[in-house]
């Protein structure tokens, strides 16, 4: 990362997922949980964009703000309103000291660690590369997971649906 609108962006888009990863652990209302992890998937898309990272942020915003966040919200609507309750819980506290001892060991391991930097001409694209290789290398198995992925959803649809309708 060079530059400091880059890394301005970086820091940026960084609050922003962390924020957002926060608000969908603490929010008790489910539908708005599910729109700050949809906040925090599109900052996650936003962090692979300053990285150089093209395809992924790509794939970011169309798997996980797209398809990902639409049947969550697809699944919340779908679920009758008396389950929706997200209430406390009597893990609260041990998940949260867990969750602070491992955030403890991550700040640690960044701050004492030497990480060694290596030199590079920079990032090749891949996209070119990937869509080659799976439309030509890759083609059938490519089909084969898309036809998996269909027979899922009509699955899906058939269970929801439901036998009296």
């Amino acid at each position: 990362m060079d530059g400091t609108g880059i890394v301005i962006a970086f820091w940026v888009f960084a609050a922003m997922t962390v924020g957002a990863a926060l608000l969908v652990v603490a929010l008790r209302n489910l539908f708005h949980a599910a729109l700050a992890l949809i906040v925090a998937f599109a900052g996650m898309a936003g962090l692979f964009v300053t990285l150089s990272a093209d395809f992924l942020a790509v794939g970011q915003v169309l798997i996980y703000v797209g398809a990902i966040s639409i049947l969550v919200i697809f699944a919340l609507m779908l679920t009758p309103l008396a389950g929706r309750h997200n209430g406390e819980s009597r893990y609260a506290l041990p998940a949260g000291g867990a969750a602070a001892g491992l955030a403890a060991v991550v700040i640690y391991a960044v701050l004492n660690v030497d990480w060694p930097l290596r030199g590079g001409e920079g990032f090749d694209e891949t996209a070119a590369l990937l869509g080659e290789a799976l439309l030509d290398t890759w083609v059938l198995p490519f089909e084969v997971v898309s036809v998996l992925l269909l027979a899922a959803m009509i699955g899906a649809i058939v269970l929801v649906r439901g036998d009296g309708e």
